[in-house]
């Protein structure tokens, strides 16, 4: 394992964790669950029948020795996750509601989330980002100053690693939301040991083109700054700009940032997702997310195509998130 997980592996370790999964019968799911507790990093909490979560186990001879199984249909504080729903909903669901919604396993692991159950909820392994979105931002909502979640990559080669934002969430973010972005995912980046320089990238630097695009981007420079005077931040940049140093000698010679960004901000969710999968395959990083952030709690999404390593790498991430 890399040095990036290596180190977030202390830091979670012996902190009691406890991780929501609500896709408790997923096979990638169970294996990872069952090394997570075996190693004694967290605490899996695998949401679904015990008896088929028990029974599928057996067939993968799979140990869940340390895990913990909730089943919505038999939890014995039910009832209190119902109350505390309709409660956070504010006259958008009755009990009756609620106690149908709950049945769904995100919207259950959620509310472990929100009532401090659990810590953190990984999911996506058979559900679609909405799916497990849609009830973090019902239930759990952002932080207070937030506007909105947004989703980040760590792009790791070796020892390399960087931070991409926001590749995941936001398609057309305005200045604010790209402040607001850059700000989290510097906060992301401290998570990792990444000291955070963050750039905010476009197709001009400093000012070499003019257009509303380029001038968004300026501006959310300047609500950044404002916002978190005290972190290393500048803008607009081409890429070469912000990553080569000869080149920001040339074209940004008086930025705090000489060619040595490890944080980059794309100015839209397209470019955002296009440039992580250039250097994912074109530059052999692995791309490790999409990490969400700015929530009250950390909730993060799989991809219906991981694998067992996925769901295990996500759940330490998420587990650092909760710290």
């Amino acid at each position: 394992m890399s040095d990036l997980f290596t180190g977030l592996t202390e830091k979670v370790k012996g902190q009691n964790r406890r991780i929501v999964f609500p896709e408790g019968t997923d096979e990638r799911i169970l294996r990872a669950a069952s090394r997570l507790a075996a190693e004694g990093i967290m605490t899996p909490i695998l949401v679904g029948s015990t008896s088929a979560v028990e029974e599928k186990a057996q067939q993968m001879n799979v140990v869940l020795d340390g895990c913990e199984i909730l089943d919505p249909s038999d939890y014995s504080e039910f009832e209190e996750l119902v109350a505390s729903f309709v409660e956070r909903r504010k006259g958008k669901a009755t009990e009756e509601d609620a106690r149908k919604i709950l049945q769904d396993e995100n919207y259950f692991g959620t509310m472990l989330v929100y009532t401090n159950r659990a810590d953190g909820l990984v999911s996506g392994a058979a559900h679609s980002t909405a799916d497990t979105v849609r009830p973090a931002l019902q239930i759990i909502k952002t932080k207070e100053g937030i506007k909105k979640t947004s989703g980040v990559f760590i792009m790791v080669r070796g020892d390399e690693k960087y931070v991409f934002a926001d590749c995941a969430i936001n398609i057309s973010p305005d200045s604010s939301d790209l402040a607001e972005i850059a700000v989290e995912s510097a906060k992301t980046a401290e998570m990792f040991d990444i000291d955070p320089r963050v750039a905010m990238l476009s197709f001009s630097t400093k000012g070499s083109a003019k257009s509303p695009e380029t001038e968004k981007v300026a501006e959310a420079v300047k609500l950044a700054k404002e916002a978190a005077p005290n972190l290393t931040l500048d803008g607009e940049f081409q890429f070469d700009a912000a990553f080569v140093p000869s080149v920001a000698k040339s074209k940004a010679p008086d930025s705090e940032i000489q060619g040595d960004a490890n944080v980059f901000v794309f100015p839209s969710l397209e470019a955002g997702n296009i440039g992580y999968k250039i250097a994912q395959r074109l530059g052999n990083f692995e791309a490790v997310g999409p990490i969400l952030q700015g929530l009250n709690a950390p909730v993060n999404d799989l991809s219906r195509g991981c694998n067992e390593e996925d769901v295990y790498k996500l759940a330490l991430i998420t587990a650092g998130q909760s710290l």
